[in-house]
């Protein structure tokens, strides 16, 4: 198979949809790998490593999109990109279709068959091409917080672990999946005072384990996120409902009735945020402030620290593309349970059943046996 790695152009989107151990792989399993010049600086890749790894380089976008059948990115296709798909490729990448209905239809015209990282999921319910992403975004959302609570930041003033003498900042995650557990560590280690919230009992009773009851743990209800929010001076959203809409748990009033310059971090913008006056913003332009609070809502929080990103991402992500270019979409969603639900659009069909019902769009189930 030809498969072509072109450069992200998503706003200060530094990743790469493969380092050059990657394309080496796909090289000797017998596949071309097309890579557009310059992709791979942004991790201080240069076009000689991935030339050393066997790829070929092409100039332009449209170059490597003319050049490859399953096209391997990292972001969402911007409309340049989206104009550039044919009914042909196959596009691996993260998605997040559920937030962005112009999205979806475009690529659903494109007549392409698009498999998103994020909706991956084995059959304990896991998502392992999301997991190191949201180890990244988890363990950002509390450096970003405590940055953001600095007064120069145009945040109360706060230290997150206090000094002797001194109150620690209160710390609350809500959603204890993995990004949820991993900005907790950040917090915890930093000597804040954190409240994690979950619908999960069992969920809240490992993470009780986990941090040696040395954090407080609570039901999520509206009762308790608000009783809890008001109070804090940092809030991580991190909730995820795989392939869905998040649902929006802190409201207005909630963030109205913090007291100024507290912060609030959406880990969950990407799939239309769980705090209600979070809106999508840039490396470039972070924040915002609705009622003297600091907003953060960065939609690609890793793309920050590419680095340490990319090459998490591409642990988990080879072993699919090599599948996929191997054995091509049909032959590899029958063998592959998990990659089957990756699959959100086939040939132009939504067939992802929850963006379906998020954007009231058509919904077409995904029947593989049909396909052999």
């Amino acid at each position: 198979m030809k498969i072509a790695v072109p450069k992200e152009i998503k706003n200060n989107e530094n990743r790469v949809g493969l380092v050059p151990s990657g394309v080496q792989q796909l090289v000797l399993d017998g596949h071309e790998v097309f890579v557009q010049k310059t992709a791979g600086l942004g991790v201080g890749i240069s076009d000689e490593d991935f030339i050393a790894a066997g790829a070929k380089m092409v100039d332009t976008l449209e170059d490597a999109f003319a050049a490859g059948e399953m096209i391997i990115k990292v972001k969402e296709p911007q409309p340049v990109e989206i104009a550039l798909l044919r009914p042909h490729h196959i596009l691996y990448t993260y998605l997040h279709l559920a937030a962005d209905k112009e999205l979806t239809e475009g690529l659903m015209k494109s007549g392409s068959t698009c498999i998103a990282y994020e909706t991956i999921q084995y059959p304990d319910g896991s998502l392992p091409l999301l997991v190191p992403m949201s180890e990244v975004a988890g363990r950002m959302a509390t450096q970003v917080g405590a940055t953001y609570l600095q007064k120069d930041k145009g945040g109360k003033g706060i230290l997150l672990g206090g000094v002797p003498g001194v109150r620690r900042a209160k710390v609350t995650v809500i959603g204890c999946g993995i990004a949820g557990t991993n900005a907790t560590k950040m917090a915890m280690g930093l000597g804040a005072d954190v409240t994690c919230i979950d619908l999960s009992t069992k969920r809240l009773a490992e993470m009780d384990d986990l941090f040696d009851n040395r954090i407080t743990t609570l039901y999520s209800n509206s009762l308790n996120i608000e009783e809890t929010v008001i109070k804090s001076d940092l809030v991580i959203g991190a909730v995820l409902v795989p392939g869905a809409k998040a649902p929006k748990l802190v409201t207005r009033d909630m963030i109205s009735k913090m007291e100024k310059g507290s912060v609030v971090v959406d880990i969950a913008v990407d799939q239309g945020g769980c705090i209600e006056t979070c809106t999508p913003t840039t490396h470039e332009k972070p924040t915002f402030e609705v009622d003297g609070v600091v907003h953060y809502c960065v939609a690609n929080m890793p793309g920050a620290v590419a680095r340490t990103s990319t090459y998490a991402l591409t642990n988990v992500t080879l072993k699919y593309a090599r599948m996929l270019a191997s054995n091509g979409v049909n032959r590899s969603i029958i063998q592959d349970k998990a990659l089957r639900l990756g699959v959100n659009i086939y040939k132009g069909s939504l067939c992802y059943e929850q963006v379906a019902l998020d954007l009231e769009l058509p919904y077409t189930p995904l029947d593989a046996e049909k396909y052999l």
